[in-house]
């Protein structure tokens, strides 16, 4: 299979990340609280993904940089290798989930997405785009039925993973639901569809336009695509999101080194702005995971020697942070 070449997928990122909204068009909040909660090995890992599964509190995340999965247990100050790089050929690792058996879901931009044993880091099955064509397999949901949903950010689609396909192994990544007609105009070969949540009711998805700013609902019952009212406000350079049960919908947006938290409306077609969070020492956040107390941000530092252009220097010590009061 011919995949669509590294560079052109840095570059398309880069192009993606410059045409968020201006740091100043976002107020900041000065209580919140911003630690350390583990450190990544590595000199050049720039992470992107990070998933957490809910069962035994491990804490993983993905190399943007070479497909790398660490694993972050309990209490522990930094975090290990669970699948080194080139595991079962992968070239990146982005979007990352843990899905309610306690399998980890970890796409590969280039080709689709692998899952894998928690346990003993086997991988239990695997699907990739078909064709030859470009695609960027970015981020993920998993409903409660138990399929998946993963958005591709060059086609603007939204691919279909059933747990019949799942149990089977293997397969092609298969196309769910074409979003293009919703979305705005974009130059060929353009960025749009970034982070992808569910609700718990498993009624309908929630992709976001990063370049736009767009919040996009998808009914899982009909199909219909539909953009969700955000009150005047948007999610430009929006990256990761985390819905919590009660509708809270957290956003990490990362040149803008910001956070913001919304409040959406029952159905989930409008959301309000609830906090914005916005501190440079978040490190162009990619993604974040939101438990009990406290939400994982992801600090990619994609603008030092990363896939961000114009480089702003070397990276320090990679790091997840953790932030209290969003």
């Amino acid at each position: 299979m011919k995949f669509l070449p590294a560079a052109t997928l840095t570059t398309a990122l880069a192009l993606a990340c410059l045409g968020a909204a201006p740091a100043s068009a976002l107020s900041s909040s000065a209580d919140a609280r911003i630690s350390t909660a583990f450190s990544i090995p590595g000199a050049k890992v720039y992470p992107e993904g990070i998933a957490t599964d809910a069962r035994t509190h491990t804490v993983y995340v993905g190399s943007y940089a070479d497909g790398t999965v660490y694993r972050a247990r309990p209490g522990r100050a930094e975090a290990e290798v669970f699948l080194p790089s080139g595991t079962d050929g992968r070239r990146t690792a982005n979007g990352l989930r843990v899905d309610a058996r306690g399998r980890l879901w970890v796409t590969d931009s280039t080709a689709g997405v692998s899952v894998y044993d928690t346990r003993t880091g086997s991988r239990l099955a695997h699907f990739e785009v078909a064709g030859s064509g470009p695609r960027f397999v970015n981020d993920l949901t998993i409903t409660p039925d138990g399929a998946a949903y993963l958005t591709d950010s060059v086609r603007g689609v939204i691919y279909r993973v059933t747990p019949e396909q799942l149990a089977a192994g293997s397969g092609p990544l298969t196309e769910a639901y074409d979003l293009s007609p919703a979305l705005r105009p974009r130059p060929a070969g353009g960025f749009s569809l970034n982070g992808i949540v569910s609700d718990r009711a498993g009624r309908y998805l929630l992709a976001v336009d990063m370049p736009e700013g767009d919040l996009y609902r998808v009914d899982l019952a009909t199909g219909a695509v539909r953009r969700v009212d955000l009150g005047g406000r948007d999610m430009k350079a929006a990256d990761g999101l985390d819905l919590s049960p009660d509708g809270t919908l957290r956003v990490a947006h990362n040149t803008t080194n910001t956070l913001t938290r919304w409040q959406l409306g029952a159905d989930g077609t409008r959301a309000r702005l609830t906090r914005t969070v916005t501190d440079p020492s978040l490190q162009i956040p990619t993604t974040l995971s939101h438990t009990p107390g406290r939400t994982l941000v992801v600090r990619s530092q994609f603008d030092k020697g990363g896939p961000m252009t114009p480089s702003t220097g070397s990276p320090t010590t990679f790091t997840v942070a953790s932030v209290r009061g969003l």
